[in-house]
C-alpha cells in the first residue's frame, strides 16, 4: 500500500476531477445491508475485469461478522494517510476508514470502482471523480434496529443513537440511486447490478489507454462533460 504515494505523484500531473471511469459510492445507514448488496454483485461479476470492488482500510480488526477489509492500527493509519496511501479517508464511529490511492489509477483507466463510503464524503468524491454514481442503500427503521442488534457490537443506547444520526442525513445532487433493502437481498442486489451494468456501459465510451505509459506522460483525453447519472 505504500507504493500509492508514487501513484499520487503520477496523478498530480493530471487535473482533477479524474475522468474516464466511474466511481460508485455505496452509502446508507448502518444495518441497511450495504456489504450484503455489494457482495451479491461481486458474486455475479467474478470474471468482470472492468469492475473493481474496493477493499477498504479500517482501524478495526477484521472478523467474520463484518466486511473483509485491511486493518491498520490508528497510528499506522495516520502515518499511511500522511504518506499519500489513500485516495480519500474519513473518521466515523470512532474508527478511521481509507480508500487506497490505487483506485484513482483504476478510475482514470476507465474502470468502475465500487466502495462502501460515508455519506459525509460525497462532496469530496464529487470533486475528485468526474463520473460519480451514488447508490443509497436503505431499509425500514425496524429492520435497521433488528440488524444492528443482531451484530452485537453496540448497546441498545448506541444503536438508537446511530439510527438518530442516520435519520438526520440527507443526500442531494446528481447521480443518486436509492435502493430499498428491507426485503430479500436478491431484489436489492439485482437493482444494484443494473447500476453497475450502466456504469460499465458508460466507461466503455472512453478509450482504454493507460493513465501513464512507460516513459510517457499523463493522459489528457476526457469523457463528455458532466457527471455520470443513473
Amino acid at each position: 500500500m505504500m507504493v500509492s504515494a508514487s501513484i499520487e505523484r503520477e496523478l498530480s500531473a493530471a487535473a482533477f476531477p479524474i475522468r474516464d471511469g466511474v466511481f460508485v459510492a455505496v452509502v446508507g445507514p448502518s444495518g441497511a445491508g450495504k456489504d450484503t448488496v455489494i457482495g451479491y454483485a461481486r458474486s455475479l461479476f467474478t470474471d468482470e475485469t472492468r469492475l473493481e470492488f474496493v477493499r477498504r482500510v479500517i482501524t478495526r480488526p477484521s472478523d467474520t461478522a463484518s466486511e473483509d477489509h485491511d486493518t491498520l492500527a490508528d497510528a499506522a493509519f495516520v502515518e499511511a494517510e500522511a504518506d499519500g496511501a489513500f485516495a480519500i479517508s474519513w473518521v466515523a464511529h470512532g474508527l478511521r476508514y481509507g480508500i487506497p490511492a490505487e483506485v484513482d489509477r483504476s478510475v482514470a483507466n476507465g474502470r468502475v470502482a465500487i466502495a462502501n463510503v460515508s455519506r459525509a464524503i460525497i462532496p469530496a468524491l464529487r470533486d475528485r471523480y468526474a463520473n460519480l454514481a451514488v447508490v443509497e442503500i436503505t431499509a425500514s427503521p425496524q429492520i435497521l434496529a433488528e440488524r444492528l442488534a443482531m451484530r452485537g457490537r453496540e448497546s441498545r443506547g448506541e444503536v438508537l443513537a446511530r439510527l438518530a444520526r442516520s435519520a438526520n442525513v440527507a443526500l442531494s445532487g446528481p447521480g443518486v440511486t436509492p435502493i430499498d433493502n428491507s426485503g430479500q437481498r436478491e431484489a436489492a442486489g439485482e437493482r444494484f447490478v443494473e447500476v453497475l451494468r450502466k456504469a460499465m456501459a458508460f466507461s466503455d465510451r472512453t478509450l482504454p489507454s493507460p493513465l501513464v505509459g512507460e516513459g510517457g506522460s499523463a493522459r489528457s483525453a476526457e469523457t463528455e462533460e458532466g457527471c455520470w447519472t443513473e
